[in-house]
């Protein structure tokens, strides 16, 4: 039986995990905190999930909470005006839904869960000095730590990494108390607000620790108003702080909002990082190979909401090589040919997200403005958030979205 060790257990280290050991490998999990630990945290991200990444746990029964878990069903589209008004508004459905559990839920859940179907856990952090031992041990190392200095161990790819610095400044808290949007009071959406110049607003339903409750996101443009928290407020000072910024910029959504609380008192985050792609090969001092995946190899801004869906394609994508490896060994050459083929996919999501970063070229703004007038340019929009190799057909080329606004 071949031995994996995976250091870190975030969307797609524990997925891996759990997917190896329905394959009967013997797998070792090292995580720096107890379930228990993870379950009295703070909230870690947003992790809404579409429907292909959610496929993937479907299919190794990972998919714990899908009965409970609100059905996010659309995506909205609003801008922000001058003066604060409303001046476009749209809604494209998606064909599958989507969902958002709260890491804190998933992640302690599917650790225990490793232990129960056979593998083993360890609760320990790792330095890169405590990995070269333990490495010798196993026929395979991932790295699936996106913080920590295991990440020093793999080289950004300047190429392929075209920001230096963090491109918004994040801030987020979820909550109960949340009203519907009174134009598709049926159907619950991740509402996605543009304030010119300024940032972005996602309101995005998820499920938490307390049961359904929705996700208030910004992001702001570095040194704008939205850039407003290295003072690092107390939870409901965050709160307050963000209702504070909806009801100046985005007063439409705020009187939805008015009446929000927080759902915990850990449920307020707000950082920043560098959009980055790094190889996927790291050495230890003792000349062993290590493997990278997911955050720790192609790490975008959460613009685009695909932090955990790329999670999830990273780990079936890296599943499917260790299967298609058999008895052979893990060296170099395959460590590299997995990640390529991982890119293959994770190349569209990261051109597409760091386009998104950018204030909108002319043609997207066409393409935004046409969605308001026409459903179907406003329903493959959302349903990109799916399948994001999609956009390289239409949104991204400025003569083939003039072709298919033409055509649509």
């Amino acid at each position: 039986m071949r031995k994996v060790l995976i250091v870190g257990a975030g969307q797609s280290g524990l997925q891996l995990a759990l997917s190896l050991l329905a394959h009967d490998y013997d797998v070792t999990v090292m995580s720096a905190r107890t379930p228990d630990e993870i379950r009295s945290g703070k909230v870690m991200s947003t992790q809404c999930m579409f429907h292909s990444a959610l496929q993937h746990e479907r299919d190794h029964k990972l998919n714990l909470w899908e009965e409970e878990t609100v059905k996010v069903e659309g995506l909205g589209v609003s801008i922000a005006g001058p003066d604060s008004s409303r001046v476009l508004d749209w809604f494209g459905p998606l064909e599958h839904y989507a969902q958002s559990v709260d890491q804190r839920v998933k992640m302690a859940a599917w650790l225990e869960l490793v232990e129960d179907r056979g593998g083993k856990v360890v609760i320990h952090g790792v330095t890169t000095s405590d990995l070269a031992p333990l490495a010798k041990l196993y026929d395979l190392v991932v790295i699936a730590a996106g913080k920590g200095e295991l990440v020093q161990l793999f080289d950004r790819i300047p190429e392929r990494s075209p920001y230096t610095e963090p491109q918004r400044a994040l801030s987020l808290a979820y909550v109960h108390g949340l009203e519907r949007r009174p134009e598709h009071p049926d159907k619950a959406a991740v509402r996605f607000n543009i304030i010119p110049g300024v940032g972005e607003l996602f309101m995005i339903p998820a499920y938490t620790l307390s049961g359904n409750c929705d996700i208030l996101f910004f992001e702001g443009v570095p040194g704008g108003p939205l850039d407003c928290w290295d003072d690092r407020p107390s939870p409901q000072q965050h709160l307050d702080r963000i209702l504070s910024l909806m009801k100046q910029f985005l007063p439409w959504e705020y009187e939805r909002s008015r009446n929000a609380v927080l759902t915990d008192d850990k449920a307020t985050l707000a950082g920043g990082y560098t959009p980055v792609v790094r190889n996927a090969v790291g050495k230890l001092g003792s000349g062993t190979a290590v493997l990278g995946m997911a955050d720790v190899v192609v790490a975008n801004d959460p613009i685009t909401g695909q932090g955990s869906n790329n999670a999830s394609h990273c780990a079936a994508s890296y599943l499917d090589s260790i299967l298609e490896r058999g008895d052979k060994p893990f060296d170099e050459e395959w460590m590299t040919a997995s990640f390529e083929k991982y890119w293959e996919y994770a190349q569209h999501v990261t051109t597409w997200t760091n386009a998104m970063l950018q204030p909108p070229p002319p043609h997207v703004l066409q393409i935004i403005g046409a969605a308001g007038e026409n459903p179907a340019v406003a329903k493959r929009f959302a349903n990109g958030f799916s399948d994001p190799t999609d956009f390289q057909h239409w949104f991204l080329d400025p003569v083939k979205a003039e072709k298919y606004l033409a055509e649509a």
